[in-house]
Order: structure tokens, then C-alpha cells, then sequence
């Protein structure tokens, strides 16, 4: 993401609910020149919770009722880091995350929602399904129904919680299971502590009632559920509920580690947040259900955390320019519409209520145009802003910066600073040197010196590439894998690396971060390959960029090498294809957030076992399939082996990442898709096979790809390698790939 100002501070959004979506969209259609927005979600696919209920009815699909993440990010200019928050370390300003270095930052907010109130409740965390987090409703709810397609006989479902959530999940799971599991005999059971909708107008509890007795839905009022045992309810009255499967939407409770934040916490342990959306810390605002505006106490619901969308944005623009924040004040009064999961729907505001088709007409129309806002951005992304920053935004360091903003200096004068550099590498730790080093990180001079073990070569490549995603960390660990890739493709085992790092033009205490969070996830990737960072160098640049000179260590004869497939020979690759357009679509906002995710992974996986494993298959050849695509990285492979060799490839069997035939249907392609389209002569069975959707997957180049080999035929295959093809004899004047299908 090239950057055309300095950035200056560091604004983090923890959790993609309703009033942080709107954040992002405000930033994006009006950036602060100096500002890096940085949103992290423990989930990439946001639910909107009022049209949860019509998804578990059938009425919207998955993606309807979701924002992605992942394009609304790319398109506001944001960073999106997939990762669960588990803390805040105030003293330091950093989010502390699960299984990561913590992010910084100068200004944060918490918009994360609330954990299922289950520990209140014995054996509800083991045998019933929370509708919190709704986040995760969504693929759960899509499981179960493929579970209950084959049911047969009495299916008893038990909804735990009278609220306006449990009322109309309750209907709405009624009538998807009677369309679904039409073999079964659907009987659901709403159970309620109170009465059902307590709080909303006694005409809506009057209306609502008549609905359940209506569409033969069980309820059962008053009766607080004590317990709940495997296929069975246990009521505080003594009675008991037989089930087969059970659903709580009671009232959800805070997540634990609020407590651990030091921040003034309310009587049930959500953030308490003044007018303003301040917490006790004037640098962290908190909103939707894991906070409580302390002078205008609410109920936990959607309709007010998409109002606090717009005040909390307006709000952290004046934080971050020093100004003071303005209150806002939550309506007392709002509107509820409840669907009963069959195209009707109870609408109840004070003391009134009204029923009817029209009603869910009416929700319908004010969810999908509310969706539409952060759906359906613009495709191409906006534009970063190229005025100056306001210097309000900088401290001292952040001054520096904006006067010699227009003149950064070329050459030596473009390293990242000494100090900065120090204080990376302290926070990195030191990496565990091996034997053959005899002067790395840990004793640093001027070039690091290895000696290389007796009977083995030395195996040297590298790899370097500007940042294909905005998440430093993960790019660190995409950036290892593609560089150790030649490494591990030759047979060889990692021995120690040398970096290049360029990161954007920031304040001090940003470039810090940048380049921790890219060499954290390459360190990653390296102690884990049993690599040793002994050295590189650092310096600006217009994007972040990152690569390694990798060193391997390998006993000659053992080496694996382009050459040498033999007839009859399988064809084995151990990833699969598609990244190249995946992210090519992901630039211009078209991949979905689940394909994005999915290559992301595929990507930061070593191929330190698949190496192995080929090894241990006995491998007559081997290579790692990357820029030139499967087709230029086969003919390389053929061209080492003679030309008496040909190869049958499958095209049925090439393994595809979730979206890549779609995005080239769609007309996407990576922009070096037409160079290794030139590798097309060397294919034979072109035409017959020109509208086969993985067709294009032959020269798709590939980042940190998998291992493309020929074993032996009597070979066992594994660590999820794919046989795509065979080896054999090639005929005269026959082109070296044939294609079959």
C-alpha cells in the first residue's frame, strides 16, 4: 500500500462491529493526511445483527447479511490484521493479541463485542450452541443444517432466553427446519426466565404470543432454566425439557480480559465509556455491547452501536488533533421490529405495536440500504490523501519528520536509524545460532561469516517483493516462506538468512513498528525452519517491501535438482494454485474476505515437511512453483530433464484455492498472467480444453507456492500432496505438456 505522505499516528480499531464499519467508510471517504487506520478482527466477515434472524429463516444468504471485512478495509486505505485481541498494555499503548506480537498504537477503540453468558448456567457451555458471538453464528447455523437434511423421526429444539433475539430465532429455526429437515418431525420450545419481550409494550407480548401458538412453537414462560444435561433442561419449577438440540440467547456477559485493563468497568464489567465514548483512559474509546455510556444506560442492542458510529468518528478526529471530544447522547426511545422468520413481522415502539407482511417489507428495505453502505463500496480504492498533515498530529519526532518531508534523503541516508534499528532487534530476541555460524546477529560486524560443514554445499537464493498484504506480520511470514522455498525445493535444510527491509517513511516509533512487526513474522517462519537471521539492512522506501538472502546446507548427492523426471514418473504438487488472482481481485476489491483469508494461510505454511516427505518418496526432481506459474515452472522442469521427456498433465486434479475459478471467470488476472501466458506453445490440447475454469490456473504466478516434483511410481504420497500428472516418453516433434481432462 504505497503511502504519499509521512504517517504520523497510529488510530487502532479492535473488532468490526457496527460502529466501526461506519469509521472505516468516514476515513476512507474523508482521510486524515498523517493517520494510518489499522482495524484488528478476530473475524474477517462481519454479521449485521439485524439480519441475523432472516439468515437462520432462510431469507438471506450468507453473504447478504455479512460485511467483508477485507474489502472495506483495502477500499478505506486501512490495514485489516486478522487476529483475536486479548489485552491492552496501556503503559506501552500496544493491543496485546493472541499468538502475535502486540500492535501499537496512539489512539484505539473497542468495538468487540460480547462472550456468551454461559458460566451462570451448568452444562450450557458443553451441550448448548450460544447465539454470541454472533460473528460465529453464521457458520455454525450453516453446519447444522446440513446435520439436520438427514434427520428423521422427532427433532425437539429448545431456545433458551424470551428476549426479541430468542423470540425471533425461535421462528425463524422453525421455519428453516421445516423447509430443511423435511423428514423430521420439527417441534421448538422457547423457555424464559420472564415473560417474553419484557420491557417492549404489553400489545407486542399480546401479538407475539399469538404468533408462537399459531406457527405450533412451545412456549414456556417463567420457567428459569437451572441446568442443562445432554438431552435434557432442568427448570428452577422442577421441571425438565427433553431436547436434541439447544440454542441460549440470554444476556450476554463481558469479555474476561476487560477486567485485566485497568479501565473503570461498569456493575457487570463492560467498559464504562462517558458521553463522549471515552473510556477512563482519555486515549481508548469503547462502543457497542462491550461498553456502557455511563450517563445514558442502554439496552445492549444493534440499533444503538449503529448510532454511535458517526459521533465516535467525529470524535477520534478531534482526539487526534488535540481537540476535546463531544458528547453524544443515545435516543431513550427506539423503534424494535421483530421478524417472525415467515416474511411477517411485530413492530413495537413505547407503548404501541403493529403486525403484518408490510412490516417486514419495511425492515427489509432499512437492513438491505444500511448493508449497502459498507457492502457495496466503491470498487477501485480511494485514493491516499497527498496533502500535508496537520501538525497537530505530530509530536517532536513527528515535527522532524514534516520538515524534511519533500527531501528524504537517497542512499546510506534512506537506513532506518541505528537507535530504531537497536531497539528492533532487542525486541526481537535473540535467534538460536547454530555450529556453522561464525559471526551473526549476536556478535555483529561488518558481513556475517559462515563455515560450511564438511561433505555438505552450500545452497544460496534470493527472493524479495513489495507487500502483498497490509498486515506487516503476516507479510513477514509470506516473505520466509517464499524465500526458503528454493531451499526446501532443492532438498536442502535451511541454515541462516539475511534480510532486506524497506518500510514506508514514518515517525520514528511507526518505522519501529513496522519493521518489528515484518521481521517478527519472518523470525517466525526462520526459527521454526531452524533458519538463523545473522544480518541484512534496512531503509525507506514508498511501500514496504521485504526479502532474504537464504543460505541452505545440503549433502551433494542427495540434492534435488529441476532435471532428472524419469518415465513413468508422478507428478506431485503439494499447494494449491490461484494466489496470483486472488490478490490481483483483492486489489480492486473482488475477492471475497474467506478467499483472501484461505491464500493468506496457503501461503504462510512452510514446505519444510512436503520437502521431507519427497525426500523420503525418493524424488527424482523437484522445484517450487512461484512467478512463472505451474506451466513455466513445469517446462523449466522438463527442458532439466531432456528432451525425451513429457509430462500428461491433469488439469481435473489441480488442486484450486476457494475463488480463483470464480475471479477468472469474472475476468481477473494477475498482471503476469499475460508474460507466462507465452509458456502456452510448449501445451498441447489447448483448444480442446479452452473453457475448462482451471485452465488458467498454468500460469497464474504463485507467491511462497508449493513444491512441484516427480516421484517415483510405487511411491507413497504425503503431507497432502496432489498427483496432477505423469511423466513419460516424449515423441518426436510432440510439444512437452499434454493436457487432459
Amino acid at each position: 500500500m504505497q503511502t504519499a505522505v509521512p504517517l504520523l499516528k497510529d488510530l487502532v480499531l479492535v473488532g468490526g462491529g457496527h460502529a466501526h464499519v461506519h469509521v472505516l467508510k468516514s476515513f476512507g471517504m474523508k482521510p486524515m493526511p498523517g493517520v494510518r487506520l489499522t482495524l484488528i478482527g478476530r473475524d474477517i466477515e462481519t454479521p449485521y445483527s439485524g439480519m441475523i434472524p432472516g439468515f437462520v429463516a432462510g431469507r438471506y444468504s450468507f453473504d447478504e447479511c455479512h460485511i467483508d471485512l477485507v474489502r472495506l478495509a483495502a477500499w478505506s486505505g486501512a490495514r485489516l490484521i486478522h487476529a483475536e485481541a486479548t489485552g491492552i498494555d496501556r503503559v506501552n499503548r500496544r493491543v496485546l493479541l493472541k499468538d502475535r506480537p502486540p500492535v501499537s498504537y496512539d489512539l484505539l477503540s473497542l468495538d468487540v463485542g460480547a462472550a456468551p453468558s454461559l458460566d451462570a448456567l451448568p452444562g450450557a457451555a458443553a451441550h448448548t450452541t450460544p447465539v454470541k458471538p454472533i460473528a460465529e453464528l453464521g457458520q455454525r447455523w450453516l453446519a447444522f443444517l446440513e446435520r439436520m437434511k438427514g434427520w428423521r423421526g422427532p427433532l425437539g429444539i429448545a431456545v433458551i432466553g424470551g428476549g426479541a433475539g430468542g423470540v425471533e430465532l425461535a421462528l425463524a429455526i422453525d421455519k428453516r427446519l421445516r423447509e430443511v429437515a423435511q423428514q423430521a418431525e420439527v417441534a421448538v420450545t422457547l423457555a424464559t426466565r420472564d415473560e417474553i419481550l419484557a420491557g417492549q409494550a404489553a400489545s407486542a407480548r399480546r401479538k407475539m404470543r399469538a404468533i408462537l401458538v399459531r406457527r405450533g412453537v412451545r412456549l414456556l414462560e417463567n420457567q428459569e432454566t437451572v441446568k442443562v444435561e445432554e438431552g435434557q433442561i432442568h427448570f428452577a419449577s422442577g421441571a425438565r425439557l427433553a431436547y436434541d438440540s439447544a440454542f441460549v440467547v440470554t444476556e450476554a456477559a463481558a469479555t474476561k480480559w476487560f477486567a485485566d485493563t485497568g479501565l473503570v468497568l461498569d456493575d457487570r464489567g463492560f467498559f464504562s465509556v462517558e458521553a463522549s465514548l471515552q473510556t477512563s483512559d482519555p486515549l481508548i474509546f469503547a462502543v457497542g455491547d462491550c461498553a456502557t455510556v455511563a450517563p445514558y444506560r442502554r439496552p445492549k442492542a444493534g440499533v444503538f452501536a449503529v448510532r454511535q458510529g458517526p459521533p465516535l468518528a467525529a470524535n477520534m478526529r478531534r482526539a487526534l488533533l488535540g481537540q476535546t471530544p463531544r458528547p453524544f447522547k443515545p435516543q431513550s426511545r427506539y423503534l424494535s421490529i421483530i421478524g417472525t422468520g415467515d416474511g411477517r413481522a411485530v413492530a413495537t415502539r413505547a407503548g404501541w405495536s403493529l403486525e403484518g407482511a408490510w412490516v417486514w417489507r419495511w425492515k427489509d428495505r432499512i437492513d438491505r440500504k444500511w448493508m449497502r453502505m459498507y457492502r457495496e463500496p466503491p470498487r477501485q480504492p480511494m485514493q491516499m490523501p497527498t496533502a500535508a498533515p496537520d501538525p497537530a498530529l505530530a509530536d517532536a519526532d513527528g515535527k522532524r519528520l514534516l520538515v524534511d518531508a519533500g527531501m528524504r534523503c537517497g542512499g546510506c541516508g534512506a537506513k532506518v536509524g541505528a537507535s530504531v534499528l537497536e531497539r528492533v532487534l532487542q525486541r526481537l530476541g535473540p535467534s538460536s545460532s547454530g555450529p556453522a555460524i561464525a559471526l551473526g546477529l549476536e556478535a555483529p560486524d561488518d558481513a556475517a561469516m559462515i563455515d560450511v560443514p564438511y561433505g555438505h554445499s552450500l545452497v544460496q537464493s534470493v527472493d524479495f517483493f513489495r507487500s502483498i498484504t497490509p498486515d506487516p506480520f503476516v507479510f513477514g511470514e509470506i516473505a520466509a516462506v517464499h524465500a526458503l522455498g528454493d531451499v526446501w525445493a532443492m532438498g536442502a535444510k535451511p541454515h541462516s538468512a539475511l534480510a532486506l527491509a524497506i518500510v514506508p517513511a514514518s515517525a520514528e516509533r511507526l518505522v519501529e513498528e513496522d519493521l518489528f512487526q515484518m521481521l517478527s513474522g519472518a523470525r517466525r517462519v526462520l526459527d521454526q525452519a531452524g533458519c538463523t537471521l545473522i544480518g541484512g539492512h534496512s531503509g525507506e522506501g514508498p511501500e514496504a517491501a521485504l526479502g532474504f538472502s537464504v543460505n541452505g546446507l545440503v549433502v551433494p548427492q542427495h540434492a534435488l535438482r529441476k532435471g532428472g523426471m524419469k518415465p513413468g514418473d508422478r507428478l506431485v504438487l503439494t499447494k494449491p494454485l490461484g494466489t496470483g488472482v486472488i490478490f490481483a481481485a483483492a486489489m480492486r476489491g473482488a475477492a471475497l474476505a474467506r478467499w483472501v483469508d484461505a491464500a493468506l494461510v496457503s501461503m504462510r505454511q512452510p514446505s519444510s515437511a512436503s520437502a521431507e516427505a519427497l525426500v523420503r518418496a525418493g524424488a527424482h526432481a523437484c522445484t517450487d512453483v512461484t512467478g512463472f506459474g505451474l506451466a513455466g515452472h513445469l517446462a523449466e522442469m522438463i527442458r532439466a530433464s531432456g528432451e525425451q521427456i513429457a509430462v500428461d498433465l491433469r488439469l481435473d486434479a489441480l488442486p484450486v484455492l476457494d475463488g480463483a475459478t470464480e475471479l477468472f471467470a469474472a475476468g481477473y488476472a494477475s498482471t503476469l498472467q499475460p508474460e507466462n501466458l507465452r509458456a502456452r506453445h510448449l501445451i498441447d490440447g489447448l483448444d480442446r480444453v479452452s473453457r475448462h475454469a482451471k485452465l488458467p490456473l498454468l500460469f497464474d504466478p504463485q507467491t511462497a507456492g508449493g513444491l512441484l516434483a516427480a516421484v517415483p511410481a510405487d511411491s507413497a504420497l504425503e503431507d497432502g500432496a496432489v498427483e496432477i500428472g505423469i511423466v513419460r516418453r516424449r515423441a518426436a516433434s510432440e510439444p512437452p505438456i499434454r493436457l487432459i481432462v
